[in-house]
């Protein structure tokens, strides 16, 4: 892949994500400016072989559209999708507090993936590039949720339904049903009754992704 198309499928899959290439220059550790100047400046002529294998992760993509080698010829421990009918999909140092005061730990940088059948995804009318997987912490969401669960979440713009949901209410991360309440609220439900619905003003509430799939031990 010539570099030029490198630079330019960066550019889209940031877009498509809803990303800063500030925000993504910061996640492989390097100025803000980073991804920017390389994109439209072209400094550097290509990335280093840890950030482009970290982008690619991070975005569900094998590295060769980001001007690896097919596969991600670096990186033994992890082997990018063989076959165009499956997408690897990111797991994300995140946390997501099903629990009362707990902060969701972590930052956004994929460690490993999950690889899903792209049918399934395309069944599921899910776009494998807005997708991203995360653990749950704490117990406010069994039985539907248990601590140590991983979740699928899309983050794809689409208009607001009740549902499950990975939203930020102050500095915490949290995984709990959510519900519109009266103009201007939220209900913020959790599935284990023993924990009250919470009601609070819909502008504190940054909705992260829905809650698509579970993974979890029985």
């Amino acid at each position: 892949m010539m570099l030029m198309d490198a630079r330019q499928t960066l550019a889209e899959l940031a877009r498509q994500r809803g990303t800063s290439l500030a925000a993504l220059s910061r996640m492989i550790g390097r100025n803000g400016t980073y991804l920017q100047q390389y994109i439209t400046k072209g400094s550097p002529k290509k990335l280093e072989e840890d950030d482009r294998r970290n982008l690619a992760r991070f975005f569900g993509v094998d590295e060769s559209r980001l001007g690896g080698g097919p596969g991600g010829a670096g990186d033994k421990s992890y082997e990018a999708a063989p076959r165009d009918d499956w997408v690897d999909v990111p797991r994300l140092s995140l946390r997501a507090s099903a629990g009362p005061g707990a902060v969701g730990g972590g930052q956004e940088v994929a460690f490993d993936a999950f690889r899903f059948s792209r049918r399934w995804l395309r069944e599921q009318g899910l776009e494998p590039g807005m997708l991203s997987a995360i653990r749950v912490m704490g117990d406010s969401m069994e039985p539907l949720l248990r601590d140590g669960d991983e979740i699928l979440v899309d983050r794809s713009q689409r208009p607001f339904r009740d549902g499950v949901h990975v939203l930020r209410l102050g500095d915490v991360l949290h995984v709990k049903r959510v519900q519109s309440g009266q103009p201007g609220r939220m209900l913020l439900i959790s599935a284990n009754t023993a924990y009250e619905p919470l009601d609070v003003s819909a502008g504190d509430v940054e909705l992260v992704g829905r809650v698509v799939w579970k993974s979890g031990r029985l």
